[in-house]
Formats: structure tokens, C-alpha cells, sequence
């Protein structure tokens, strides 16, 4: 993921970020389950997959400590 997608990233909502976490977790599944059963052909999708999901709960921890501390 390029900087740049990492700050649009930072602009969505924790809502949003969830449910693209959502997304890219099934989607995860999917290459986990393709490379499996023999059918993946480019196994750099597995660690890119993986690679954009932790990025993402990372923002969303961001947000929740950022939402947590300006609240108190």
C-alpha cells in the first residue's frame, strides 16, 4: 500500500475501516483457500492481502486512542 492510500486510509471512518477490514479478511480467506487447493498462481496476493489488513487495524487503533484520549 502506497503512502498515499495509507492517508485515505486515515480519512475514513472507524465504521468504514471495519467494514473494509471485513472485506479484505474474507477476501484473505478466499487466497488462503485458493493456495490450499493448488488454484493460486500469484502467491504475492496472500502477503499483500495480509500486509493491507494489518494496516488497516492499525488505523482503527489509531482512531479509537485518538477518540479515547480527546473524549477525557
Amino acid at each position: 500500500m502506497k503512502k498515499n492510500a495509507f492517508a485515505e486510509l486515515r480519512a475514513l471512518t472507524v465504521h468504514e475501516l471495519e467494514a473494509k477490514a471485513k472485506e479484505t479478511k474474507a477476501e484473505l480467506f478466499n487466497l488462503r483457500f485458493a493456495l490450499r487447493t493448488g488454484h493460486l498462481t500469484d502467491f504475492s496476493k496472500v502477503r499483500e492481502m495480509r500486509r493491507s489488513y494489518a494496516q488497516i487495524q492499525t488505523v482503527i487503533s489509531e482512531k479509537k486512542i485518538t477518540d479515547r484520549d480527546g473524549a477525557a
